[in-house]
């Protein structure tokens, strides 16, 4: 009969240890973390604003340039673009239309709250509208672009400690008639 005493006292005591430290580890861990994104206003407004604030300069259009581009950006907690880094991009005049528009952002980014700065990859589709009729002269011109750009690629080490990578905007332009 003692021996059962035991067993219950036992079984009573783990019982107890063991919600002591669910409640106690519950106190100290928490679910994950609600993101808020981090463009004031969410990801449609964010879009919205880059399809408004990035003028396609004339000699992207006249090159009929396309392709991608890649940034990192570091915004304060006033949301301050502090520094720009291009880690790719399929020829450097698309990125200057771009940069100009990631400088246009300041004040429109949230960072976490125990950070004072915090970096964000972005990137960047930018590619024409095609003409209802297309012909072998816009072919050429495109190919010609095509051979003739520059693309910049990081050739050393990225450094990526806490970034946040948002989603691809999509640029599109129309062609002269």
């Amino acid at each position: 009969m003692k021996v059962q005493k035991e067993t219950q006292e036992n079984k009573f005591i783990k019982g107890a240890v063991i919600i002591a430290l669910i409640l106690l580890t519950s106190g100290f861990a928490k679910a994950q973390d609600q993101l808020i994104f981090p463009f004031q206003g969410g990801v449609t407004i964010m879009n919205r604003f880059f399809k408004d604030s990035l003028t396609v300069s004339q000699d992207i259009i006249q090159k009929k340039a396309t392709g991608n581009v890649v940034l990192k950006f570091t915004a304060d907690v006033n949301g301050n673009i502090k520094k720009i880094i291009i880690y790719y991009a399929d020829d450097y005049v698309l990125t200057l239309p771009i940069i100009d528009a990631i400088k246009k952002s300041n004040h429109k980014w949230i960072i976490p709250d125990h950070e004072k700065l915090h970096d964000f990859i972005i990137s960047f589709s930018v590619s024409f509208n095609p003409p209802a009729v297309e012909s072998n002269a816009l072919a050429k011109e495109v190919y010609n672009y095509y051979k003739q750009r520059h693309p910049i690629v990081s050739v050393n080490q990225v450094p990526i400690d806490d970034v946040t990578l948002l989603p691809t905007v999509a640029v599109n332009y129309d062609l002269p008639q």
